[in-house]
């Protein structure tokens, strides 16, 4: 499957450019507007990376906290630092909590910077996009109905023009 999505400043450029799709024969199921009074971000689909950053550090902190927990008490072992006066077997468990809480940090920063930043792909900019007040026009299809939707868009003078092919499953 084919994407093309073209970014528009206002509702009228929006709306006008969509009617010409529809004059020009492009079927209106595969013709989708984004933004104010028409489909949402969420509606359509388009991921929330903060949900991608989420998934990232959960993802993390399952092998994370664990391994943490194990190097903090091995460091405590290993070096007999006496936190507390409770005992060298609580300093252990004590020096292997510290260890594990760092494996929380770690798995938070970089799994949630990771699926800040790379997770979410462009969904990021057309979402910051239609936060500003501009409009989508989403159309899917085959690669000669996209080519034929560039061509009648372009007469609008969208700010962005972004063609996009689905990944199958193949490697």
């Amino acid at each position: 499957m084919n994407y093309l999505v073209a970014v528009l400043p206002d509702r009228i450029k929006a709306e006008e450019a969509y009617s010409a799709l529809e004059k020009e024969g492009l079927p209106t199921n595969q013709v989708d507007i984004l933004g104010q009074g028409y489909k949402s971000a969420d509606e359509y689909g388009l991921i929330n990376p903060n949900l991608q950053a989420k998934k990232g550090a959960k993802r993390l902190s399952i092998w994370l906290i664990p391994i943490g927990f194990i190097a903090g008490y091995a460091f405590n072992v290993l070096t007999g630092i006496e936190i507390f006066p409770i005992g060298s077997f609580g300093n252990h468990i004590f020096g292997g909590i510290l260890g594990g809480a760092a494996g929380a940090l770690g798995a938070y920063l970089v799994g949630g910077g990771v699926g800040l930043t790379v997770g979410s792909g462009d969904a990021l900019p057309y979402r910051n996009r239609l936060n500003e007040g501009k409009y989508l026009i989403v159309v899917r299809g085959t690669e000669e109905l996209t080519r034929q939707a560039t061509r009648i868009l372009r007469q609008f003078e969208p700010e962005n023009l972004q063609g996009y092919v689905e990944q199958t499953g193949t490697a």
